[in-house]
């Protein structure tokens, strides 16, 4: 490593090796900035665990980061919001308008820190890390984490400010109504790196009276999915919430699995409702989706919908599976929609998604799917997913 800027980082593939992804001055560099001295000692040794990944550098502030990056290149960069002089949003903003590259939010666990890296998120940022809160016991988690993103970021599309649909600021909304007609259709959405987007567009399309019920597992710490649930409810039509335990599952309500617990749900004589827990992780992930997918088979079979959308890794994919299994609808999202194609991509290449959906066109199919006049669905002579939205 050769520390010059605080968050700079570079990466690189080599045609004869495996994929590699170098932090390299004048070849493939990155950057990380963060005005936190312990920070910009810390980032670098939790990437010394991987020989893949070399640090070319670190900036105290976004005015010297700007300036390093003119002058190394880099092709991904962590930043921390929170700057003396130039901060993180600002700085974000100049690298989006100059040169949009790949960057990494490095976030506090406090209220302020999640309201300014959703702030990132909506202007381009790729994804976001938060802080150890002890880095003695969480340093190798932490590590992994920020490893495997560095890493889907130096493959990903970039998310420019203004790529997706603006949304209107006063949505119409319909009351919830005690006696009012059951759910259609259960929604199960499940969704990581490039989600908070990703289903800010979605959700928003669908209208007031969308006649079936979501619940949504966003791989996302705990802290930043209330917040999260809240700034959906001010921008979308439908009625959502971050889940408790025994919440219904109601028309036009979406639930948003708290972060670091899972959620199942169950059909009961009185009502049907989400079931929250602390069971450990599966597939290194707490939420997951697969916890979701499989108790949505098992209690809804064909009244389900699952869809499995951008993020790294598998999670979801097993899951998907069982609904299919069961008779339920399963899409997956579309290379060309995706950030990250990692979980869609799992799936259909095991065979388990019965049609693959680009995002642009996912509210309308929703809205078909769960409509109390369903039509059949499209299926190849082989019952292979059928593609929509090309």
């Amino acid at each position: 490593m050769r520390p010059i800027a605080p968050g700079l980082l570079s990466a690189q593939q080599e045609a004869t090796h495996e994929p590699k992804h170098e932090l390299r001055l004048q070849e493939n560099p990155r950057a990380v900035v963060d005005d936190s001295a312990l920070m910009r000692k810390l980032i670098p040794q939790m990437l010394e665990g991987d020989p893949s990944i070399e640090v070319v550098g670190t900036a105290i502030d976004g005015t010297f980061c700007l300036k390093k990056i003119e002058e190394l290149q880099p092709n991904v960069i962590t930043l921390d919001l929170q700057m003396p002089g130039m901060n993180g949003i600002d700085t974000l903003k100049e690298i989006m308008r100059r040169n949009p590259l790949p960057v990494i939010v490095v976030s506090s666990h406090s209220t302020e820190g999640a309201s300014v890296t959703f702030k990132a998120l909506g202007l381009g940022a790729f994804d976001f890390v938060t802080k150890p809160r002890d880095a003695s016991t969480h340093m190798t988690e932490a590590a992994a984490e920020l490893i495997a993103k560095i890493k889907a970021a130096a493959d990903c599309k970039i998310v420019r400010p203004g790529s997706f649909l603006r949304i209107s600021a006063h949505p119409e909304k319909i009351s919830a109504q005690k006696s009012g007609p059951p759910p259609t259709k259960l929604v199960a959405i499940g969704i990581s790196t490039g989600g908070p987007q990703a289903l800010e567009f979605l959700l928003a399309q669908l209208p007031p009276d969308f006649p079936g019920t979501i619940v949504v597992v966003q791989h996302m710490p705990e802290g930043f999915t209330e917040m999260f649930a809240r700034r959906l409810d001010e921008i979308c039509s439908l009625r959502v919430k971050e889940a408790q335990s025994g919440d219904i599952l109601q028309a036009g309500r979406v639930l948003i699995c708290p972060g670091s617990r899972h959620i199942r749900v169950k059909r009961a004589a009185k009502a049907d409702m989400v079931i929250l827990s602390d069971d450990p992780r599966v597939n290194g992930h707490r939420p997951s989706v697969d916890v979701l997918f499989n108790s949505v088979a098992e209690e809804y079979g064909s009244g389900a919908v699952a869809v499995l959308m951008t993020g790294m890794g598998d999670d979801g994919a097993e899951g998907l599976g069982a609904v299919k299994k069961a008779g339920g609808m399963t899409i997956a999202e579309s290379e060309e929609s995706c950030v990250v194609y990692g979980m869609p991509k799992a799936a259909i290449e095991r065979g388990y998604a019965t049609r693959v959906v680009s995002l642009d066109v996912l509210s309308s199919t929703l809205q078909a799917l769960c409509n109390r006049n369903e039509g059949r669905e499209k299926k190849d002579s082989t019952g292979r997913a059928v593609r929509a939205g090309f």
